[in-house]
């Protein structure tokens, strides 16, 4: 059982970290700032889903 609580938490781990990266490169991509970048890698997937929205 705890092998099993051990994978979910390495998963949510590499999908946070993947989230944050993807909307760095996204961020930085658009608005070509690092500032910007830092912003939305914290906010992560809500800026990868905002930005798929809308555009």
């Amino acid at each position: 059982m705890s092998n099993v609580i051990y994978a979910g938490k390495s998963i949510a781990k590499v999908g946070i970290s993947f989230g944050s990266c993807l909307a760095m490169i996204i961020s930085y991509s658009a608005w070509k700032s690092v500032l910007w970048a830092i912003i939305h890698g914290i906010f992560s997937w809500v800026y990868v889903i905002y930005y798929l929205i809308r555009y």
